[in-house]
């Protein structure tokens, strides 16, 4: 540790590094090594270019960063309500693991899929032969790796709709809501917002700190945690925010899509600069409705991934 008492020599030497600051942080990037004064900078600094990558996209966009080390945030339409699709698995996730954890559920007990359960969409167990038994933990991994709407209405029948919003009000996200089952509006708990947002309704702050709170393991406990972000990193589609992020990076996120919304969410682990964030882009009013794999929202949430990553770490990605 350095004394209080500072010599001239010392002083001169600051003054030199203070000089040689700029220039040796362009070479440190330019040969591929991360600057640590670059993956410290705040993240006010990285709304110029957020902002004006979201202008050049038709559509609403909403993005809410947290850094998981400082507590740091940055929101753009933070607080305004997005139609969830299916990132809304996420909050039905946290209620079936708050039932395992009061003894409600197991996550061995059974779950038998009838004919009738199945939904069309993503998944697989609409293609499977009926009646199947699987696991509550196999339907929440097919929940939320694979988006299966069929697991996912299983599941919603194990611990209720109102539950769901009942518990995300508990954790201080009162307007995080799950209106209904998925493809079945006649079980919708509340048909006009249903009629407005679909199967349920979120901003992206709030889902920024859902995600936050299973990082810190407070959603329901750390043992919990480990198991949903286990499930979390085993998602399908990576069109979204791990598509230009550095080989190596952890991403532990959900999708969502409808035709006029596209959205990411999740965890971001960077190795080196080791940096762990929650990033959340949610849009809708899209103009481009399209299914393929470069649809505008999912190469704009790609983009925004990349330039938050190389901000935060100092690293480039790809």
């Amino acid at each position: 540790m350095l004394c209080s008492t500072t010599s001239s020599r010392a002083r001169a030497m600051r003054g030199s590094r203070r000089a040689f600051t700029v220039p040796l942080a362009l070479a440190l990037l330019a040969l591929g090594v991360p600057d640590s004064a670059a993956a410290q900078k705040p993240l006010r600094s990285l709304r110029p270019a957020i902002e004006e990558r979201i202008a050049r996209h038709q559509g609403v966009v909403g993005l809410a960063i947290i850094d998981l080390a400082t507590g740091d945030t940055l929101s753009i339409r933070g607080d305004e309500p997005f139609p969830t699709a299916s990132v809304i698995k996420v909050p039905v996730l946290v209620e079936v693991f708050h039932q395992v954890e009061n003894g409600r559920l197991r996550l061995e007990d059974p779950i038998v899929m009838l004919e009738v359960d199945k939904r069309p969409g993503s998944g697989l167990l609409q293609h499977l032969s009926a009646p199947l038994q699987i696991t509550v933990r196999d339907a929440a991994f097919l929940m939320i790796a694979l988006s299966d709407n069929t697991a996912t209405n299983l599941l919603i029948d194990k611990v209720g709709i109102r539950a769901v919003g009942v518990r995300m009000d508990s954790l201080g996200l009162p307007r995080t809501k799950l209106h209904s089952k998925v493809f079945d509006r006649a079980s919708s708990i509340a048909p006009d917002s249903s009629a407005r947002w679909g199967l349920g309704v979120t901003t992206p702050n709030e889902l920024a700190r859902l995600f936050a709170m299973i990082h810190r393991g407070e959603a329901v406990s750390p043992e919990a945690s480990k198991e949903m972000l286990r499930m979390l990193r085993g998602q399908f589609y990576t069109e979204g925010i791990p598509r230009y992020l550095p080989g190596g990076t952890s991403v532990a996120h959900k999708t969502g899509s409808i035709n006029e919304s596209r959205h990411d969410c999740g965890i971001v682990s960077s190795r080196e600069p080791a940096r762990d964030y929650v990033l959340c882009v949610l849009t809708k009013e899209n103009r481009d409705t399209s299914w393929r794999i470069d649809n505008e929202a999912h190469v704009l949430i790609a983009d925004l991934a990349r330039l938050v990553h190389e901000g935060l770490t100092g690293t480039a990605a790809q």
